[in-house]
């Protein structure tokens, strides 16, 4: 199969950042699909929103099981019975999903490879994260040559939120038109609740915390 310069995968959870991510595509490539991933998690409502969300912009969606993580990285995010915690003393948050990218990059680039896709989008930052080392730039940049080095092909890994922060991503929804879509239609929440969320999960708080600096620097702007 040919590989295409206008051909992108986007892996998509249904959020915030990954919905940001899927309009940002629509606007540089001819031709987008998204990859969602399986791996147990608690929030599994995020899988119904991403599909929902494929579906209606009408942009092929493909679910792949990694129920394999739930498995080998139990923690707050794949087991109901582990409560979410913020890392303390330098430790990271127990939300963290050991080999998470690692994998799911991986397979999204795999996935790409067989649509005949070079790039591959993802909306992992290290502007406003919890400290998870495979939401890091160099991360990226590493895979990005290891992917190319074991499928043979030249991936081009693009991360078009790194460097923003959350009200930065909710400023380019709002550029991209897609302000109101995003926040009433995206599942952050760790607790699987759409649009607000929960309000009290990690997530939830560094996601109303953008969007309130977002709508304030807006008005003084008007």
């Amino acid at each position: 199969m040919s590989f295409a310069e206008d051909k992108a995968v986007v892996v998509f959870s249904g959020g915030q950042d990954s919905t940001t991510c899927l309009f940002w595509a629509r606007t540089k490539f001819a031709e987008v699909s998204a990859v969602t991933f399986d791996y147990g998690q608690r929030h599994r409502e995020e899988l119904k929103v991403a599909e929902e969300i494929a579906a209606e912009l009408g942009v092929e969606h493909h679910i792949i099981d990694m129920s394999l993580l739930h498995q080998l990285a139990p923690n707050a995010l794949t087991r109901e019975d582990i409560d979410i915690q913020e890392g303390e003393d330098g430790e990271l948050p127990n939300t963290f999903v050991e080999g998470r990218n690692l994998l799911f990059f991986s397979f999204a680039a795999i996935y790409a490879s067989q649509k005949g896709a070079k790039h591959v989008v993802t909306g992992v930052s290290e502007t406003d994260y919890s400290g998870y080392p495979d939401c890091r730039d160099a991360f990226v940049k590493s895979l990005n040559v290891t992917l190319n080095l074991a499928v043979g092909k030249e991936f081009v890994l693009h991360t078009p939120l790194m460097w923003l922060d959350k009200k930065e991503t909710w400023a380019l929804a709002d550029q991209l038109g897609k302000l109101s879509f995003v926040k009433e239609r995206t599942l952050t929440c760790y607790n699987g609740i759409r649009g607000n969320g929960c309000g009290e999960c990690p997530a939830c708080q560094l996601r109303r915390a953008g969007y309130v600096r977002y709508l304030k620097e807006k008005e003084r702007e008007v």
